[in-house]
């Protein structure tokens, strides 16, 4: 992801729009990833982004316990970790592909009585 390039079938097979419509989330990570050579604290991020900052920090809350991004209080960055970023990536696009085959999941709709909650 870091060197700005995507595999030539993913390219061939994408809409034409498809790179467009980045998700929140996705949107913040191509950021980070596209400006690795800074760390960047979330209301800048938000405000280049144009989102709300309190969106922002909580999505950086989430990618930081995936082990996305680095956090030294107020600073985010991308990882260092290149693989763990393409495997995040990589299994991203598996999921979106199996949304766009057999539609997305929605696990209040799967809940049974029997089920236990996870916290």
């Amino acid at each position: 992801m870091s060197n700005g390039t995507i595999d030539i079938d993913e390219f061939e097979n994408a809409d034409d729009d498809e790179f467009e419509e980045r998700n929140d989330t996705e949107r913040i990570v191509l950021f980070l990833d596209e400006n690795d050579d800074r760390a960047w604290k979330a209301a800048t991020i938000a405000e280049q982004l144009d989102l709300d900052t309190d969106a922002v920090s909580a999505i950086l809350s989430r990618l930081k316990e995936r082990g996305l991004v680095r956090h030294k209080r107020p600073y985010w960055a991308i990882t260092d970790n290149e693989d763990r970023l393409r495997a995040a990536y990589r299994l991203h696009q598996h999921h979106q592909t199996a949304d766009e085959q057999y539609g997305e999941e929605h696990l209040e709709e799967l809940k049974t009585d029997k089920m236990e909650e996870v916290r």
